[in-house]
């Protein structure tokens, strides 16, 4: 089965994001993939509500949104109006990840769990069974551009494995410095998040090579 590639718009020319969407779609990606940031649970600040909703009107594509933000139970609802197709969220950033994942439910979204490099993978296992995506950070979250964490690799192999044996209907992404060689190494996941990998070259060259 070929991978899901989900282009990240943090590399995307921001004054030309409609351009940017459809010429990646037309390029073969299946989703979008937005990192919201709020500038406290990850050292940065990029988009948030109002970007999601234009962008809903112009992409073709499912909006893969990454929730980088503390308390992210505050924003669910208003990402989802937003067009939010799946909603992630970090494992780290709420009391009750559980219950913020069952909320992204009823509001009609896709649940997501992700976690820090640093948090054992371990602590989202349990919220499989809530999810239909789980996300694995091979980088620091909070900056595109850095290099690939090969330890974090282990931690797909733990997923599969979890999700195989429950027969759980969980896909699993990766994140972070993905390129063909990285994506190599990621071989055990189903959807591929890359920035500068794809808009950095030719489109549809560059999703092909992740597909395959």
């Amino acid at each position: 089965m070929s991978k899901k590639v989900s282009p990240s718009i943090l590399s995307a020319d921001f004054a030309n994001l409609e351009k940017e969407v459809k010429a990646v779609a037309a390029a073969g990606a299946d989703w979008i993939h937005v990192d919201v940031m709020d500038g406290h649970f990850v050292p940065n600040l990029t988009i948030g509500v109002p970007v999601v909703a234009s962008l809903k009107k112009v992409s073709p594509l499912p909006l893969d949104v990454h929730l980088m933000i503390e308390e992210p139970e505050k924003y669910v609802e208003a990402f989802i109006k937003a067009g939010s197709d799946y909603l992630t969220i970090h494992v780290e950033s709420t009391r009750d990840p559980a219950a913020v994942l069952k909320r992204i439910r009823e509001l009609g979204a896709k649940p997501g769990i992700t976690l820090r490099p640093r948090t054992p993978v371990e602590d989202v296992l349990p919220l499989l069974p809530l999810c239909d995506l789980v996300l694995v950070m091979t980088v620091e979250p909070g900056f595109g551009g850095q290099s690939f964490m090969h330890d974090q690799i282990a931690k797909i192999s733990k997923l599969r494995s979890e999700i195989s044996s429950k027969k759980l209907k969980c896909l699993i992404e990766v994140d972070g410095g993905i390129n063909a060689e990285t994506a190599k190494l990621c071989h055990e996941a189903d959807v591929f998040v890359a920035g500068s990998f794809v808009f950095g070259r030719n489109y549809a060259e560059a999703i092909s090579i992740l597909k395959k």
